[in-house]
């Protein structure tokens, strides 16, 4: 009765055996179902038992997916997904509207200076999606979208996880900023020893901004003194402006409209990309889809080609893994 029962249920299984895969956690999956951990256990043990196959494998608090279930994750999430996205594609197809809700991850930097503007665009045509920015460091919107928590994050990395597509969209250059009046303005070339007289204002060490400064400043063996510490950049060109130091920021973050001095810092530091973090395989609601489209319509276009990419390199046999039927 029990196998029988479950077998009926098969999209449960799976929901809970992709959940499961995302967080890590049974207890996380048990959340997103709203089901107790006892029945995500055992949805995922009857799954075990119809396909002979063990899909995780369970070390203390931690369970880790077997050769076996990483296959099946890849080839079941898609069309958990996209049952999970029916009712807004089925919307779309029928009032030729976009509905349902926009999960987006994305750093400060990109939140405050590039997005408005999109969203403005979006929320005219599309007005009854709902919309949820969340505020992020790069690492952890990709780890997101790893799990699933948003559709898609913007950030910059220097590392991308091998199950995440990470397609560039926007370059900014770096620049030393300064008071009016200061005195590297008057500099005709301005280098790293001439920097390392003033005391720079800089976001916390554990940011990349500053990881990225103290490199460049060993690698041309100059020491350099910080006065300020200060979180995100409307800060820290305030506090420039005050005079209490002069900073490394790169120009997405300067409107023209700021009572700062401006030094181009290309020839010492690298340009720093922005770009978006969409997980391998991810079936894309008719709202991101659209979303992305507002940002570029060249980027959905690379997303396809990389999701035809994967399709055709995974070679996926959909026969490796078969329910058992007894006789």
């Amino acid at each position: 009765m029990d196998r029988f029962y479950y077998k009926q249920n098969r999209l449960k299984q799976l929901r809970a055996f992709c959940f499961t895969a995302q967080f890590k956690s049974m207890s996380k999956a048990a959340e997103q179902m709203f089901l107790s951990q006892p029945s995500i256990s055992l949805l995922i043990q009857s799954l075990e038992k119809d396909l002979e196959q063990k899909l995780f494998l369970r070390k203390g608090p931690r369970i880790e997916l077997t050769a076996e279930g990483d296959m099946l994750f890849e080839m079941s999430l898609p069309l958990v997904e996209g049952l999970e996205t029916l009712p807004e594609s089925f919307a779309e197809k029928c009032k030729h509207s976009i509905v349902g809700r926009l999960n987006i991850a994305a750093v400060e930097a990109i939140i405050l200076y590039t997005l408005p503007d999109i969203i403005k665009r979006y929320a005219a045509n599309y007005p009854d999606v709902h919309i949820k920015l969340d505020n992020s460091s790069a690492t952890i919107g990709v780890e997101k979208v790893r799990n699933g928590g948003v559709d898609f994050a913007i950030g910059s990395t220097l590392s991308v996880p091998d199950d995440v597509v990470y397609l560039p969209i926007y370059t900014f250059e770096p620049v030393l900023i300064t008071p009016i009046g200061h005195p590297l303005l008057s500099n005709q070339h301005v280098n790293m020893h001439d920097i390392s007289q003033y005391g720079l204002i800089l976001s916390p060490q554990h940011m990349s901004t500053w990881q990225m400064v103290d490199l460049v400043f060993k690698q041309y063996n100059v020491d350099y003194k910080v006065n300020l510490e200060a979180g995100g950049w409307e800060v820290l060109k305030k506090y420039v402006e005050n005079g209490l130091g002069v900073s490394i920021v790169t120009d997405i973050c300067l409107s023209g409209n700021e009572k700062l001095g401006r030094v181009p810092l290309s020839e010492y530091f690298p340009k720093r990309t922005y770009g978006l973090f969409v997980r391998k395989g991810k079936v894309l609601s008719p709202a991101a889809r659209e979303f992305i489209q507002c940002i570029d319509r060249n980027v959905m276009e690379r997303f396809n080609a990389e999701s035809d990419q994967i399709k055709i390199d995974s070679k996926i046999d959909i026969q490796a893994i078969q329910p058992h039927v007894n006789p």
